[in-house]
């Protein structure tokens, strides 16, 4: 069985060309080394499979060429405690991690701080002219 077709009936990537070119991109590891899309599966091997920031190791539990539902797709497959860890330990991480949108301090103005700045302005305006002229009149 090729990887590619494994990988695709196991439901790790929604077509065979995604997981195609994510080996291409050195994403998929078959027993540790890098896997090319024509590399044979067999029941035993250990894939560890890179998408974004979620890193899968698993077990090939079954061979199949057919993509089925997915309670049958992950009867293909056992994945390791090491990699149950840390997918936990991640997604902890994640939800404890603070907003990014709070962190920053710069960019585009919210309506509540233009309504800020505007209000800031007339009160300078209307002080600025009254102490000051720059007409020759006086």
């Amino acid at each position: 069985m090729r990887i590619d077709k494994w990988l695709w009936a196991a439901r790790f990537f929604k077509t065979r060309s995604l997981a195609t070119d994510e080996m291409g991109k050195g994403r998929v590891d078959v027993n540790g080394q890098t896997a090319k899309p024509s590399r044979e599966v067999q029941i035993g091997d250990r894939v560890t499979v890179r998408q974004g920031w979620l890193v899968r190791t698993v077990e090939v539990q079954a061979v199949s060429d057919v993509r089925g539902p997915a309670p049958v797709a992950q009867r293909l497959y056992a994945e390791t405690p090491e990699s149950l860890a840390t997918r936990e330990a991640a997604a902890q991480q994640r939800r404890l991690a603070p907003e990014p949108a709070l962190a920053q301090t710069q960019g585009r103005p919210t309506k509540r701080d233009r309504r800020q700045i505007q209000d800031l302005q007339q009160q300078a305006d209307t002080g600025w002219g009254d102490r000051w002229s720059a007409s020759l009149k006086d």
